[in-house]
């Protein structure tokens, strides 16, 4: 094992994440399997191996391995963890959490609930944001949604980006589209992303618009009653006679 370290890891590497390492690993050890067995001259490193797999006792049960710390959450909304910082929803601003480190991902979790998740970074002093995390904040400074950090480089679907587009060319253009996005805080992500889907698709951008899609999106379906409901039958048929309701009123005047 240390001599395939060395080989593999000298000299020292550099990678942006562990999917980047992997598949150079992979590959290096595809190199690597494909040369001749130090023993067996007639074989590949590949060819003993697979027989010896049979061998092997299996993997057992996967486990939840993780490196665990409490933090404090900044008033920019970021924890950090190693020389990176990463976003968490602006309500936790200000409160201890718990970070849980794994290999690849990042998790913050609070009163047992996972409130962010992120994929592990292995630069150094860099913030990474989940723009969702800050559009609470943009009730009170929707300007922040041109030029606010967050949302510099926010890769929006392709039907919210085109509304955000069209709103933007005009005057409190920002508002509109942060009311927009302040809806998914009520009605989930995915209520609004469906909703600007429709309304791209019916060629109708504004709000009012979109927020009646969102409406009939969450309004309970109704389901019609099968044909053979036997529907009650009126007994006396209806009349426009205004009278029977100062006859009502006269009788409720005697009773009092």
């Amino acid at each position: 094992m240390q001599f395939l370290r060395g080989r593999l890891f000298t000299p020292k590497l550099a990678f942006d994440d562990l999917e980047s390492l992997n598949v150079w690993l992979h590959l290096r050890c595809e190199e690597l399997g494909a040369r001749q067995h130090p023993e067996q001259r007639d074989r590949t490193i590949d060819a003993v191996f697979a027989d010896e797999q049979a061998e092997l006792r299996p993997l057992g049960r996967p486990f939840d391995g993780y490196v665990e710390k409490t933090v404090r959450v900044r008033s920019t909304c970021l924890v950090q963890y190693d020389s990176n910082r990463y976003s968490v929803p602006a309500r936790f601003a200000g409160q201890r959490v718990s970070l849980r480190a794994y290999a690849g991902r990042i998790k913050v979790v609070a009163n047992q609930d996972v409130i962010a998740e992120h994929k592990r970074r292995f630069t150094r002093n860099i913030s990474y944001f989940e723009p969702w995390h800050y559009v609470p904040l943009l009730a009170r400074k929707p300007g922040a949604l041109r030029d606010g950090a967050p949302f510099v480089d926010w890769q929006l679907p392709a039907s919210m980006r085109r509304i955000k587009d069209h709103y933007m060319k005009g005057k409190g253009g920002d508002r509109e589209f942060v009311d927009l996005l302040l809806l998914a805080q009520d009605h989930g992500i995915e209520i609004v992303e469906t909703a600007c889907d429709l309304a791209v698709a019916q060629n109708t951008l504004r709000l009012p618009a979109i927020i009646n899609l969102i409406n009939q999106l969450v309004e309970p379906v109704i389901v019609p009653l099968a044909q053979s409901y036997d529907y009650p039958r009126l007994t006396m048929r209806p009349e426009a006679n205004c009278k029977r309701y100062e006859t009502l009123y006269m009788r409720q005047g005697v009773a009092v």
